[in-house]
């Protein structure tokens, strides 16, 4: 027999499906709903289905977007010569945080994982391929995870994309800034030895 009415306890088990909501939390989510209002909870709800159906994939990068082609891919002022590649939709947020990247974006929706079934047939690849021959870009920037699943799939696509004869990079891996050396671990040190520069 369960602890809860049966409405809370589905309630708590859909908000655990959500990624990085454990039991704890689903429960905290669940309980803070039941002491709001009818409107705010219909409003949660109107805005969960609205992003259902109002978001698509861009036909271009793949990013979440309400307009295809999305807003990075139709502003004139971004440069068509360079594309970032990214794994997800809010990793474009990481990047554009900078200020610094004025290019256009891929998002692969994945990485390659072996363990998990996932192949280079799963990964969003075909558009940018298609982006490609169309001429107008010189460099695409690798920036996927620095994990093993990310790490690997810069590599298929480096040895993928580098025969069109386009300049493929990866982003630098290393020590974070304001970080001491102590706590870096083994794999961060390495990557920042290898990437190094001359000053």
């Amino acid at each position: 027999m369960s602890d809860y009415a049966e409405p809370i306890e589905k309630l708590i088990d859909e908000f655990r499906k959500l990624p990085g909501i454990g039991a704890k939390s689903a429960q905290r989510l669940t309980y803070s709903i039941l002491r709001r209002s009818r409107e705010d909870a219909e409003r949660l709800s109107s805005a969960i289905l609205n992003v259902k159906e109002k978001i698509r994939y861009c036909s271009r990068c793949n990013n979440f977007s309400d307009r295809d082609p999305c807003n990075y891919c139709n502003n004139a002022a971004r440069s068509n010569e360079t594309i970032c590649v990214v794994e997800e939709p809010n990793d474009i947020l990481a990047v554009e945080k900078t200020r610094e990247y004025r290019g256009q974006y891929h998002v692969l929706h994945g990485v390659l994982s072996p363990i998990n079934g996932i192949g280079p047939e799963d990964l969003k690849l075909k558009n940018l391929l298609e982006r490609l021959r169309e001429g107008t870009v010189r460099e695409i920037i690798l920036a996927t995870n620095p994990n093993v699943e990310g790490e690997a799939t810069a590599i298929y696509l480096a040895k993928l994309l580098k025969p069109i004869g386009v300049k493929v990079s990866r982003i630098a891996l290393g020590l974070p800034v304001g970080s001491d050396l102590e706590f870096a671990d083994e794999m961060t040190m390495s990557k920042a030895l290898e990437h190094r520069h001359e000053l």
